[in-house]
């Protein structure tokens, strides 16, 4: 290739322009031809011609080449650098191009360590732009040449600059394992900053430790992900608060801020396995501080990046709180950052923010009456779905193919939709394909549960009980992963769910084995599910248990059943207020008209009988006003049944 740059700056005869043409040839075979038709050839045009016939053109050949490969790598570092802060594919690419050209004009054999040196800093420019792109080529690209560079930067050589490109690859693997199943990559980005401590220590090099540390935060983090034990997570947190120890804001404000994100990222995931709010409000702390830095002016990915994770943060709080405002937040830090993550720029982000605008979505509808924030949830993930594809991002797409299904599962029911139930149950059938026991076990868990939901809905529309024998089979195959002591509210979750289908079976069924099982299912639940730490899913199992002791009391005889639903009710109708949640209120104003309608037939006098038409009349003015005609219908039939009672005995 010396040999072009040359020949380029000479006139041209014939053969010249031959080995000019083939040259040319080269560099299409290799990808280098967009260097020298935009590149290269320009900005080096303006040099003097250095070949001539004296006996010195060898050195200044040498000297030239020299002065070059020097010009290019500046160059191409210039470049680097703009595309890392600035956020700038363009220019990544640029450097990139610049690299890959440098290495034909430092050859390993002639100047090793400058090659590797040139290796590594490929690995770098790749790694930052495959991490903004879909697929996994300019990450594989990045760890082959930090491993290039690694066969000359040894650490008995060059112990320093062997543990920096040991972090590079790192980080590149650590990307890598990102977008793969399995935990191959990841264990391999640890074992690769582990390596770079023991050269980058913190009296030597602080701010080049601070950097592993995050690193290393990174990959564990990630990993800890697809472990069932929290020890991954805690050792994560425990990174990035040793980055923070030197990568302050004073001194390193971006640096800082990235740490923050990490760190957030970290307490978001171990707050999702453990009860109460710290974690999860320590998290969302963590990344409105990093916004303080991260402003959309200077670094508009990394703001809308940080965007998106606060709003997984946000809505997981919601999750544990009641009302929407939690919620409401987080689809505006949702809708945000789609402002900067757009298709076209980088799908993958884009992606990932449609997912979680579809989960933030999805939960919002789920606390709402009507089907626009469901729908808009469905939207969202198959949005998604474009870009997550199974063969890309396999363990991504079962986790947006769980989110579709969830929304379709709650648009079903509200809508009395069984087409839109099949298509959730075929989505959650879907995922496991990805999701297996083996590979990421509470992933697992959690979409038999959200089988189990679906199915269990299904057979409750249907006369058969096949339907909701496989719902009780999905939801106890989910609490052999989903224990109290692993993830405490999560075992709530599926015991409740649990008892909703045991109730089901055991309508259908003689006897009351079934029932006293939903009993015991739903009673547990509320020894993880308080009122003080999820007050309305606290409300809605109260609720559940009465209509269970219900069911049961008839069949049972006797009034102490009765009696303890009507506790049940009362208690979930502190929380499930009318203008909170109209409809849930109704519902369970229904369920205590019935308990209480139950003990009146029991009873001699009139006191329960009046009390039930007033809780049925609650209930009937909320149905009609929303034009819930199939529950108001029921409603009424019920309290005229009541109404006509409780007239044959005023008589």
């Amino acid at each position: 290739m010396q040999t072009f740059w040359v020949v380029l700056r000479k006139r041209k005869t014939s053969s010249e322009a031959i080995a000019l043409v083939m040259t040319v040839s080269i560099a299409v075979s290799v990808g280098l031809a967009p260097v020298f038709t935009r590149g290269l050839a320009a900005d080096y045009s303006s040099q003097p011609a250095t070949v001539s016939g004296t006996p010195g053109r060898v050195i200044a050949d040498a000297d030239n080449s020299n002065n070059r490969a020097d010009d290019l790598r500046r160059d191409a570092d210039a470049l680097y650098r703009k595309g890392r802060e600035a956020d700038d594919d363009v220019a990544l690419a640029a450097a990139v191009e610049r690299y890959r050209v440098l290495l034909t004009l430092q050859l390993r054999e002639h100047v090793p360590l400058d090659w590797a040196t040139t290796q590594d800093a490929l690995g770098n420019a790749l790694r930052r732009l495959g991490a903004r792109e879909s697929g996994t080529v300019r990450l594989e690209q990045a760890v082959a040449a930090h491993r290039a560079a690694l066969q000359e930067r040894t650490q008995g050589r060059v112990p320093l600059d062997w543990a920096k490109t040991q972090v590079g690859l790192g980080f590149a693997l650590a990307r890598l394992g990102e977008r793969q199943s399995g935990t191959g990559r990841l264990e391999e980005a640890i074992a690769a900053f582990r390596a770079a401590l023991q050269e980058l220590t913190r009296e030597r090099a602080p701010r080049e430790w601070a950097a592993i540390q995050f690193g290393l935060g990174n990959a564990l983090f990630t990993l800890g992900g697809r472990e069932s034990r929290k020890e991954r997570l805690e050792e994560a947190v425990a990174a990035y608060r040793a980055a923070l120890e030197e990568s302050t804001r004073e001194n390193m404000p971006l640096d800082w801020a990235g740490a923050q994100v990490g760190l957030g990222n970290a307490l978001t995931a171990l707050g999702g396995r453990e009860s109460g709010k710290e974690r999860l409000e320590e998290a969302v702390a963590a990344y409105r501080g990093a916004l303080q830095e991260y402003t959309r002016e200077r670094v508009g990915f990394r703001w809308a990046m940080t965007q998106n994770n606060l709003a997984v943060a946000l809505r997981a709080l919601g999750e544990r709180e009641s009302g929407t405002v939690r919620f409401e937040e987080a689809v505006a830090a949702n809708r945000a950052a789609l402002q900067e993550y757009t298709r076209e720029r980088v799908p993958v982000q884009w992606a990932t923010t449609q997912d979680n605008l579809g989960n933030t979505l999805s939960r919002l509808g789920e606390r709402e009456s009507g089907t626009a924030r469901l729908e808009a949830a469905i939207a969202a993930y198959r949005a998604a779905l474009e870009e997550r594809t199974r063969t890309r991002v396999p363990l991504d797409w079962a986790a947006t193919e769980v989110g579709l299904g969830g929304a379709l599962r709650v648009l079903g029911s509200r809508a009395g939709s069984p087409a839109r139930l099949e298509e959730a149950a075929g989505a959650f059938l879907s995922a496991l394909q990805e999701y297996t026991r083996e590979r990421v076990p509470l992933e697992w868990a959690g979409t038999q549960y959200n089988l189990g939901l679906t199915l269990a809905e299904l057979g409750q529309r249907e006369s058969g009980t096949q339907r909701l024998e496989a719902a009780i089979a999905a939801y106890r195959a989910a609490l052999e992963e989903r224990t109290r002591t692993r993830v405490p509210l999560d075992w709530a979750a599926t015991q409740v769910g649990l008892g909703n289908a045991l109730q089901a079976l055991g309508e259908r069924e003689s006897g009351t084995a079934r029932l006293l099982e939903a009993v015991a299912a739903f009673r547990g639940a509320l020894e993880e599910y308080t009122r003080q730490r999820v007050p309305l899913d606290w409300a809605m199992v109260e609720n559940n248990l009465g209509n269970a002791l219900v069911i049961l009391g008839k069949r049972e005889g006797g009034t102490a059943r009765l009696e303890q639903a009507v506790t049940a009710y009362r208690a979930a109708l502190q929380e499930r207020r009318q203008e909170r949640m109209p409809l849930e209120w109704a519902g369970t104003q229904y369920g205590l008209g019935g308990a209480l309608a139950a003990l009146g037939k029991q009873e001699s006098g009139t006191a329960r009988l009046e009390e039930a038409v007033v809780a049925y009349d609650a209930a009937l003015a909320v149905y009609v006003s929303t034009r819930a005609d199939r529950y108001a219908a029921a409603c009424r039939t019920a309290r005229d049944q009541s109404m006509a009672l409780l007239n044959q005995r005023r008589r």
